[in-house]
């Protein structure tokens, strides 16, 4: 495992960090696979330590009116994919789940895999405007500040049904709050609550002290995530 923490797939050298201008051969060698247009989708690390994926998403490189990162280049990868995925699901094993529920959009992708995987139907929560049946709509405010709708088909959530909730990230908590609310609403149970990444934001804290959750960010990284620094910032 790396010492700068990311865990760079290939890379087995001490670090202090991925500092431009201070990389040995082998770091450097990790980062340009990172900033590569084109993926090395068969290289696997020897040691698939849990996390060892997040070195797999890409930079911001179109500045501030995007997301810090994109995290859905690690969906590119199979291996990548399939231990993310296993990494959200375990602190669940055993647990009664009815159903997993994906928030748009990229909560689609992760929700769907998680689906499949524990062999449950997958539920849409969709942004207003796109369900052509009868809905429960909730206001919410996004990581943007932005002030969006979301909507819950009614007839899929009946009284006591266990759910677990996944979304790509969740950052300042009011995405996934709002669809704890929606499905609360409707009579089912949150069983667990699954991102890549939960930031130690307010809301981030206000879910994780009321259900059960499960990210993929290892303690000692965490704090880069909340301050949003890439590997070599």
């Amino acid at each position: 495992m790396c010492g700068c923490g990311w865990g760079a797939p290939g890379c087995g050298e001490p670090c202090g960090g991925w500092k431009r201008g201070s990389l040995t051969p082998l770091h450097a060698q990790s980062l340009q696979r990172l900033l590569s247009p084109r993926m090395d989708l068969c290289h696997v690390p020897a040691t698939r330590e849990k996390g060892w994926y997040l070195a797999l998403m890409a930079p911001n490189v179109k500045g501030p009116n995007y997301a810090w990162l994109d995290p859905s280049r690690l969906y590119c990868h199979p291996q990548g994919l399939q231990d993310c995925v296993a990494d959200l699901l375990q602190p669940f094993q055993g647990d009664a789940i009815d159903m997993v529920v994906g928030i748009d959009a990229m909560g689609f992708i992760l929700g769907a895999a998680a689906a499949a995987t524990l062999r449950k139907g997958f539920l849409a929560i969709r942004k207003a405007g796109h369900l052509c049946v009868q809905t429960e709509a909730q206001p919410y405010t996004d990581y943007s500040g932005r002030q969006k709708l979301m909507e819950l088909r009614t007839d899929a959530v009946s009284p006591g049904l266990r759910v677990l909730l996944v979304d790509q990230w969740v950052e300042t908590g009011g995405t996934m709050r709002a669809a704890i609310e929606l499905v609360e609403r409707l009579g089912g149970v949150v069983a667990g609550v699954a991102a890549i990444c939960m930031e130690n934001s307010e809301g981030g804290r206000w879910i994780q002290e009321r259900y059960k959750c499960s990210h993929c960010v290892p303690p000692r990284l965490q704090p880069r995530f909340d301050q949003h620094q890439f590997g070599w910032d």
